[in-house]
């Protein structure tokens, strides 16, 4: 009786530690992720500024684009979802925007694009976010394995008829990857969509949704 007793209050005491354990553990985690928090959010903004610089010169503007930005949605933009558009203004006039766009159509899923341009279809520049390519083919869409998508800087889409605007395999003015076609192709495509939905936004900015984030935080 005694001996099944002790084993029973030895089993609480080790319980009891665990439990300790396990809030300081707790504890310990919450006060590094409070700590690291800020620095992380910094860092994010830092690098989100950096990708705006360039699709946007910032000679072009002299506002603060990361504190104007909206959310919209259209099916133009590659799918229904909310995109973040954020405007550049010059003398408190706004004129032109980096846009979040989506290419569905990637060779390995969609390809999340930034586009920027002003509101009359010159693009200025255009980052790959997101892709999911295949190494060594589709991803030269990187710029980190291949200048290409630099080549969009300084095109202008003159309508949706435009043939400049496809690869050249199609009959346009974008090289294609050797044994990679529909991963550009889905690029050009998305890019020209975007810069066409770019010179309807005007008219909208008056009803656009802010992103609810205080970007000096």
């Amino acid at each position: 009786m005694t001996k099944g007793r002790d084993m029973r209050d030895m089993m609480r005491r080790h319980g009891i530690t665990l439990a300790l354990f396990a809030a300081a553990a707790t504890g310990l985690t919450a006060v590094v992720h409070s700590l690291t928090r800020p620095v992380i959010d910094r860092q994010a903004l830092k690098q989100q500024q950096q990708l705006l610089d360039q699709v946007i010169p910032p000679g072009m503007h002299d506002n603060n684009m990361l504190n104007s930005c909206f959310l919209v949605s259209d099916s133009a933009l590659g799918d229904n979802d909310l995109h973040r558009v954020y405007l550049a203004s010059k003398g408190g006039k706004t004129v032109a925007a980096a846009i979040e766009s989506t290419a569905p159509d990637g060779y390995n899923g969609a390809i999340r694009l930034l586009v920027g341009a002003d509101f009359a279809g010159n693009v200025m520049g255009v980052r790959v976010t997101e892709h999911h390519e295949t190494p060594g083919l589709g991803d030269k869409i990187d710029r980190r394995v291949s200048d290409w998508i630099t080549y969009f800087s300084g095109k202008v889409v003159h309508s949706t008829e435009d043939p400049f605007w496809a690869v050249k395999k199609d009959g346009g003015g974008f090289d294609q990857f050797t044994g990679a076609t529909i991963t550009p192709r889905a690029v050009v495509n998305a890019v020209k969509r975007t810069a066409l939905y770019l010179e309807t936004l005007p008219d909208k900015l008056a009803t656009l949704p802010p992103c609810g984030r205080n970007n000096d935080e």
